[in-house]
């Protein structure tokens, strides 16, 4: 090969969805870090046009460009709706983009990253945007299974945030299972509030199902809602929301959510409602699978 192999012309990163058949693919401007660690491959690499881009297991997990969109969805939805979150629990989360979300509300006293590899969090400290919200005095760490820990803690918190890797990914699957939200459910408070990350409905809806029908049968309060996150697989994402009671269309703080919202770029109290407005198909599925 006579020419010179150049970063951004020759490397790049390619990203399957679910069936191999369909993905992402992005040039490497300049590779960052790469490391495998006892639990899964971490790479963080640059492209010319998302920024910083960090990677497990060949997943994309966050670029610069729109980590905004689904760190800003998942965090504040459930945290605008309880009427004091003091105590936060981020299941996975390792970058720092949710947990920057969570900090941004003055009524969080104690915020625990539960994370499995330790790595992760290390890596996104140094490397990361986003890790600089692990460095703030309010964050305890576990560097633990999730599905593990959350079995020993009980009443403990107000809300907890389920940023998980996909169920196929690794260790995700732990976080999918009927076991594990039972166990979301004992660790809250009363009135508290899980929200998890829920797939999409294009590439794995079938996971979206089994987590809507498994969270059903074991919280009173449950509704699924949708954003735009245009990296993930097919850039329309779902979540769940679950609580003990409180209901995230009647119950949420409007005023506290408008004032914030100068500050963010994707959510608004608007965007609040809205976003539980689904398609009709969407809506026909969950309903089917309970």
């Amino acid at each position: 090969m006579n020419e010179k192999l150049l970063a951004g012309k020759h490397l790049w990163y390619f990203e399957y969805y679910t069936g191999g058949d369909v993905g992402l693919f992005m040039k490497i401007a300049r590779m960052v870090h790469s490391e495998q660690t006892p639990i899964q491959r971490i790479d963080i690499f640059d492209n010319p046009t998302l920024g910083r881009v960090f990677a497990l297991d060949g997943i994309t997990m966050t670029t610069d460009k729109d980590e905004f969109m689904y760190h800003e969805m998942l965090a504040h939805v459930p945290m605008f709706t309880h009427p004091c979150p003091k105590d936060v629990l981020i299941i996975g989360g390792g970058d720092g983009g949710t947990l920057r979300e969570v900090l941004r509300h003055p009524e969080v006293e104690r915020a625990v990253l539960c994370e499995i590899d330790k790595r992760v969090v290390e890596v996104s400290m140094e490397y990361l945007k986003t890790g600089e919200a692990l460095k703030s005095d309010k964050v305890e760490f576990v560097f633990e299974n999730g599905a593990e820990y959350i079995k020993k803690v009980k009443n403990q918190f107000d809300v907890i945030i389920i940023d998980s890797t996909d169920p196929t990914a690794g260790e995700g699957g732990h976080l999918f299972t009927q076991d594990f939200y039972k166990a979301c459910f004992d660790a809250l408070k009363d009135g508290g509030i899980m929200n998890a990350e829920g797939e999409n409905a294009l590439y794995d809806f079938s996971w979206t199902k089994i987590a809507y029908r498994r969270i059903k049968n074991i919280f009173p309060v449950v509704k699924t809602y949708a954003g735009f996150m245009t990296t993930y697989p097919s850039g329309f994402w779902l979540y769940i929301f679950a609580s003990k009671g409180l209901d995230p269309i009647r119950d949420y703080r409007f005023d506290a959510a408008k004032a914030m919202s100068q500050q963010l770029k994707y959510y608004n109290e608007e965007l609040h409602k809205a976003c539980f407005v689904l398609p009709n198909f969407i809506k026909r599925a969950l309903e089917g699978s309970v």
